[in-house]
């Protein structure tokens, strides 16, 4: 048998003729993981997924209390224009992707504002001098000098004026990210704030998002019935099924490497010499597994990556839902809380209950802060008076709650990371039968319908001989907003119309 050239990095496809019986391993069983493992799996190779967790999903799984109330950490909408990306979620779900209406809002200055914009909504919450105001600072911003663009707060400011960046962007940004909008590289902004400026969202509001063509101003989603976590389990036993293996509670401890390449991958449960590897290890993890260790630069460089911490913390509470929103976006300075869910607005399915409410209030923190070391009583109890203050709810409704941590949730890109993750590709890019996908493994933010791309780019590369540059998956500043025959007659393009919409990109995160 001929075997086609291998890609830079990844491992050769053949037939499964050659007699070869080592598995591709996939090490993370997130979003990218599992997309990996169930199309190797699909075309008939031998594949191992490792998941470090007891549970499958990452930053995307749905958490289960005892009683049965679920639990979206973020909030997950999957809305796509691409056919391919869309195919998959489909062909995992099946009946189980329920459409659902988005309704969401931004509680600022102790008012609600509709998320999409309305224009009357706008009018009479800005009021004609405050909206006047932010129309003059827009315009000032399309004929000044733009000067230089290189963090978020330029970025932001020459796209929407000065003053609708100081309402809407910059406090909130700097929630989330704990660090001033300036130490922000614009990067981040142009990834996230795709087709997004005043001028459209001033269009949208007033004469509204005809077929959707600002997809953060989507106006309906898919959902999975029972949360974004029930995708990840179907795609699991849909793996195991076609013969291959999840294993959980399984953290890859140590990659050695030989001539060049991963030959042995140790684990709990013992180690594997892998046919190639498909890593969605955050960058800085699976840097400091590798034997021998990487050289002093590429070592730095990695533990030099800084990473935003997640926290939810779910409260159950007697009588019926506090707002009919998916979720409300917090912009309020006196108040740590960055938004607030409605989980049954998300499913009915979540919340067992109909005489209770779900919502969960998400805090954004670094690992070792004072958030994140708070214990579980103290964290139920400020988000119990955080929505007391909001006046959402008095703390005599609330039954109980429950507290979730995400370490390294979000890849921050502050002003080293492109130099720092340019030096670990160095590293990287000549060792053979190996790739890295997904969001932390490329520490880019990615939200899962990227992630999985890079994870169907890298399978496709496995077993077509493709040559797709992984790292270049939603890379570009500049989003194809609409579908397009050419994007549907090439499944392979890099970029496609997508998005899996978490954060409210309006203001910035």
């Amino acid at each position: 048998m001929t075997l086609v050239d291998s890609p830079p990095n990844l491992p050769t496809s053949d037939d499964d003729g050659s007699g070869d019986a080592r598995p591709y391993v996939v090490i993370g069983g997130g979003p990218a993981g599992l997309s990996a493992g169930y199309l190797l799996a699909k075309a008939g190779r031998k594949v191992i997924v490792l998941e470090a967790e007891d549970q499958v999903g990452g930053i995307a799984k749905t958490v289960v209390d005892p009683d049965g109330y679920r639990f979206d950490l973020g909030g997950h909408r999957f809305f796509t224009k691409n056919k391919e990306v869309d195919a998959l979620w489909h062909e995992i779900m099946g009946e189980e992707f329920l459409k659902r209406p988005r309704m969401s809002r931004i509680f600022w200055r102790g008012k609600y504002l509709d998320y999409p914009l309305k224009g009357t909504d706008v009018i009479k919450k800005l009021g004609p001098v405050e909206l006047t105001r932010c129309g003059l600072s827009y315009l000032w911003a399309t004929v000044k000098p733009k000067g230089p663009e290189d963090n978020f707060e330029q970025w932001v400011s020459n796209r929407f004026g000065k003053r609708l960046y100081t309402h809407f962007f910059k406090g909130y940004t700097e929630k989330v990210w704990g660090v001033s909008t300036t130490e922000l590289r614009s990067e981040w902004a142009a990834q996230r704030i795709k087709g997004l400026s005043f001028f459209s969202a001033a269009k949208a509001a007033f004469f509204g998002n005809k077929d959707n063509e600002i997809k953060s101003l989507i106006d309906a989603f898919n959902y999975p019935r029972y949360g974004p976590g029930q995708m990840w389990e179907m795609m699991t036993e849909r793996i195991e099924e076609m013969g291959g293996e999840v294993r959980l509670e399984c953290p890859a401890t140590k990659l050695e490497v030989e001539d060049g390449r991963v030959v042995r991958i140790d684990t709990p449960q013992g180690a594997i010499e892998p046919r190639g590897t498909i890593s969605s290890l955050p960058l800085r993890h699976m840097v400091g597994l590798t034997s021998p260790g990487a050289p002093a630069e590429v070592q730095k460089a990695a533990q030099g990556l800084r990473y935003r911490d997640f926290m939810t913390v779910a409260l159950i509470l007697d009588g019926e839902d506090l707002f009919p929103d998916n979720w409300i976006y917090i912009h309020e300075d006196g108040v740590r809380v960055g938004r607030i869910q409605n989980y049954r607005s998300w499913s009915p399915w979540m919340v067992p209950d109909p005489d209770t409410a779900c919502v969960g209030l998400e805090y954004f923190a670094f690992k070792g802060d004072d958030l994140w070391t708070m214990d579980d009583d103290k964290l139920i109890e400020l988000a119990t008076r955080e929505l007391d203050q909001l006046g959402l709810a008095t703390p005599d409704k609330v039954r109980r709650g429950y507290v979730v941590r995400v370490p390294l949730a979000y890849p921050m890109y502050d002003e080293t990371y492109a130099d720092r993750v340019a030096t670990i590709r160095g590293w990287l890019d000549p060792l053979q039968d190996f790739v890295q996908v997904g969001r932390n493994g490329l520490h880019r933010y990615n939200n899962s319908d990227h992630s999985m791309l890079s994870a169907m780019r890298a399978v496709d590369n496995i077993l077509k001989g493709t040559d797709h540059d992984i790292w270049a998956v939603n890379v570009e500043s500049v989003y194809h907003e609409e579908e397009t025959d050419a994007d549907n007659e090439n499944p392979y393009h890099n970029v496609p119309a997508t998005v899996y919409e978490r954060e409210p990109l309006i203001s910035g995160n």
